[in-house]
């Protein structure tokens, strides 16, 4: 039972045309305490269509470099203007698009551009709701570096005071210097965390095309149960190999102040979803499993080495020397392995390997790719003995070779290296373990 106001945050796939505006608009009236809206810029209507914010990306791109940037304008203008038609709601899209290009002209940075879609399907849907428009460039605060001010909570909490609905658009805010500042992609989330708690809502709704999340990703296994509750800690394990359901920063506003997320369906608005909360009570000892490719480990042998002082340091000195973060740092007595991915390592391997060798003089250093991570997550895994032997025997006995194995010091998760081929192979044996039920 829901006991206090409530902010809902609509991706773009909820809001992808008139049809799936309406089904928002009938969940925030449906509830009176659905007071806060943050809206995403409208997503794909079909699979050959283009995202909104894709084609805001390559206005800039093209303005940049003197070209037209007339089709993706067109393109903007065109959309929005289909769906303020269809909605009934008077909504001038010359008069903005041509704000949005003389503003536009006067950055150099995407960050502005970026984040008109979101600004532009916020105005719109503060109109056809009655709602107040919430500009995040006047009350959500970047610092210098970039993260998130918390002084936004109080600017933010008091425009957000009174009777009524407020819209904010979500995936932005603004830099000391008056310059607008966009999260990272699929940033509305974040967005939406932050307003629940500037707003002291009692629950943070994420409404989006799924029915919360699933132990696994459905396409390795179909009729993967959905996850009815699982917490903070558990959600952001998963995020990070990738569950993708949820941008993986969003918990932090509401994690604090201890609101609940709660992810649900705009295509089935009855279903429960999954609750994101603090603390539960644990049934089983996993949740669920989440893996991804895309890493290479750097292996480092050498004599006694837990008797050199600073050599785990020098290693991660190069490392960070080459702009590298590493992921997971599995050793032993006469070695050390450094888990990074791939798309931070870049072209970089072969220099870091002769970085190490020079500094650190190594016996051997080798760096192995083609490596995926498979995270098994669940809170109530330090209550079961076996857990470990029951996933590797299920991983052996589905004839995946295990590469390196790493459990996390908290004790709700453990963490597995396999070729990547034998990704999909692994998550389905992990499940079967786990649920008693063939993949």
């Amino acid at each position: 039972m829901i006991m206090g106001p409530v902010t809902c945050k609509f991706g773009g796939s909820s809001l992808a045309d008139a049809a799936c505006v309406r089904r928002a608009e009938a969940i925030i009236k449906g509830e009176p305490l659905r007071r806060f809206i943050v809206p995403s810029a409208p997503g794909k209507r079909c699979d050959s269509d283009k995202k909104i914010t894709d084609l805001l990306y390559a206005w800039h791109e093209l303005a940049e470099t003197g070209l037209d940037a007339s089709q993706p304008r067109d393109m903007i203008a065109e959309r929005f203007g289909v769906l303020a038609g269809a909605l009934g709601v008077d909504f001038d899209v010359q008069m903005h698009m041509d704000e949005i290009s003389a503003e536009g002209a006067r950055h150099t940075e995407p960050d502005y551009m970026a984040s008109r879609g979101e600004y532009l399907n916020g105005l719109l849907m503060a109109q056809l709701l009655g709602a107040a428009f919430v500009d995040p460039a006047e009350c959500i605060y970047f610092d210098e570096e970039g993260h998130l001010d918390p002084k936004t909570y109080i600017a933010l909490g008091e425009r957000l005071s009174g009777d009524g609905l407020f819209v904010v658009p979500g995936f932005y805010g603004v830099m000391p210097d008056g310059r607008i500042k966009t999260f990272s992609r699929g940033g509305s989330d974040v967005t939406g965390a932050i307003v629940a708690r500037a707003s002291n809502s009692s629950l943070y709704e994420n409404w989006t095309d799924v029915n919360g999340f699933r132990m696994t990703d459905p396409h390795i296994v179909p009729g993967v149960r959905r996850i009815e509750e699982l917490t903070y800690q558990e959600l952001r394990e998963l995020s990070y190999m990738g569950a993708k359901v949820l941008h993986d920063e969003a918990i932090f506003p509401v994690r604090e102040t201890g609101i609940p997320i709660n992810i649900r369906n705009t295509n089935e608005p009855d279903a429960p979803g999954t609750m994101i909360v603090a603390r539960r009570e644990s049934t089983e000892p996993v949740c669920g499993i989440a893996g991804r490719k895309g890493f290479s480990m750097i292996t480092i042998e050498k004599a006694l080495m837990n008797r050199e002082l600073g050599f785990g340091r020098r290693v991660l000195t190069i490392l960070e020397e080459f702009g590298v973060s590493f992921e997971h740092m599995p050793s032993s007595i006469d070695t050390v392995s450094v888990i990074v991915s791939d798309d931070a390592l870049g072209n970089h391997g072969p220099a870091v390997l002769k970085a190490i060798e020079r500094n650190c003089e190594p016996d051997r250093v080798e760096l192995c790719p083609g490596l995926a991570l498979i995270a098994t997550v669940g809170q109530g895994m330090v209550g079961h003995i076996g857990m470990a032997a029951k996933l590797m025997g299920a991983l052996s006995g589905a004839g995946v070779n295990i590469r390196v194995i790493d459990q996390g010091s908290s004790e709700n998760n453990i963490i597995v290296g396999v070729e990547e081929n034998d990704l999909e192979a692994a998550v389905r044996a992990i499940y079967e373990a786990f649920t008693e039920r063939k993949a």
